[in-house]
């Protein structure tokens, strides 16, 4: 079963495999390069889901206000459908989030998400909800 998911497209509507994709980050194999790629990586963390990845790539000083079982909760009660790059620069990435909550109805989660790299790595650092 894992092996057929790795063959599977990846969540983050990259177009690629989720095995040529996030999934060398989710296993810890690589960290993302740019700000956009660890964005993608925490949208497909939030599909899967996978709390753990999305704390551990919170910038630590935040992560206090982060819990790793109600990021995985928030993953795994809603369906995640669409991930849209509306605007991407070195440490900001706007995008919209398209998924199905628990209830069947369908959301978009628009944000623009500022990150941080600290000793060749990149974080999230906080998220700005738009319309």
């Amino acid at each position: 079963m894992e092996n057929e998911f790795l063959m599977m497209n990846c969540s983050c509507c990259s177009g690629k495999l989720y095995q040529d994709c996030c999934e060398p980050f989710h296993s810890k194999k690589e960290f993302p390069k740019t700000a956009e790629e660890l964005m993608r990586s925490r949208y497909a963390a939030f599909a899967i889901p996978n709390g753990e990845y999305l704390w551990k790539t919170t910038l630590p000083n935040k992560r206090k206000f982060h819990d790793k079982s109600e990021l995985e909760a928030w993953g795994k009660e809603n369906t995640w459908t669409k991930l849209e790059i509306i605007n991407s620069s070195e440490k900001e990435v706007e995008f919209k989030a398209y998924f199905t909550d628990k209830f069947g109805k369908e959301n978009i989660h628009h944000e623009l998400s500022t990150f941080k790299k600290v000793d060749k790595k990149w974080y999230y650092v906080s998220g700005k909800f738009l319309d």
